[in-house]
């Protein structure tokens, strides 16, 4: 096996066809990288080089197929996640490059980036300051609702306070209710807002990079 190798070896570095080779007699010729980083050229891949990918040669030791080596379920998996996280490093360029075109096809200079945030953040500013109305409103009237309702059990300590009326306690539960809701309204209302402003502060500052200044 090692006097194939030498021959081989010699023969690949003058260029020379290889004469009377292993595969000529009906045996598979492998090459392979071991460990050291070096070419290997044998006709039978050592057991602790089955992992390895190889090239089969033919009888002028040209490569004419190829193997893959047999992997463990940990290199598959590392394997796996490599093609994966490419996969996303290309969709990341695509979707970058996508974005500085629509850029440079939507806006003419920085002014134009600034007028459409300017409009949008006014129409954020705008629902947020409805929302906060609202907001004032209801707390309003559930002041006075608790108000009414500190009459009757079991807002009230008196032992012979009556039980709340129905239509009292629905109101309350209602109320309470809706300003949950409206203060939910208001926190991601004013998230996006905060988040139109980073975005636009980045459209702005990519578009200065794409402008040479």
């Amino acid at each position: 096996m090692r006097s194939v190798g030498v021959t081989l070896l010699v023969a690949a570095a003058i260029g020379l066809p290889v004469v009377g080779s292993v595969e000529a007699q009906g045996q598979r010729l492998y090459k392979y990288t071991d460990r050291d980083g070096r070419t290997q050229y044998t006709d039978k891949v050592p057991p602790e080089y089955a992992d390895r990918d190889r090239a089969v040669l033919n009888e002028q030791g040209v490569a004419v197929a190829f193997e893959e080596g047999s992997i463990t379920e940990e290199e598959r998996l590392a394997a796996a996640a490599r093609e994966a996280q490419e996969k996303a490093d290309r969709e990341a360029r695509l979707e970058i490059a996508r974005r500085d075109r629509m850029l440079l096809e939507t806006y003419i200079t920085v002014g134009d980036i600034e007028d459409l945030r300017d409009r949008r953040l006014e129409l954020l500013e705008s629902q947020i300051k409805v929302t906060e109305l609202y907001l004032n409103n209801l707390r309003k009237r559930l002041v006075a609702l608790q108000n009414e309702a500190s009459r009757f059990k079991p807002y009230s300590l008196k032992e012979d306070a009556p039980q709340i009326p129905e239509d009292l306690a629905r109101d309350i539960s209602r109320t309470t209710a809706s300003i949950a809701l409206y203060e939910q309204t208001l926190a991601r209302t004013r998230a996006d807002q905060a988040a139109l402003k980073d975005s636009f502060d980045e459209d702005i500052a990519r578009f200065r990079q794409l402008k040479g200044g």
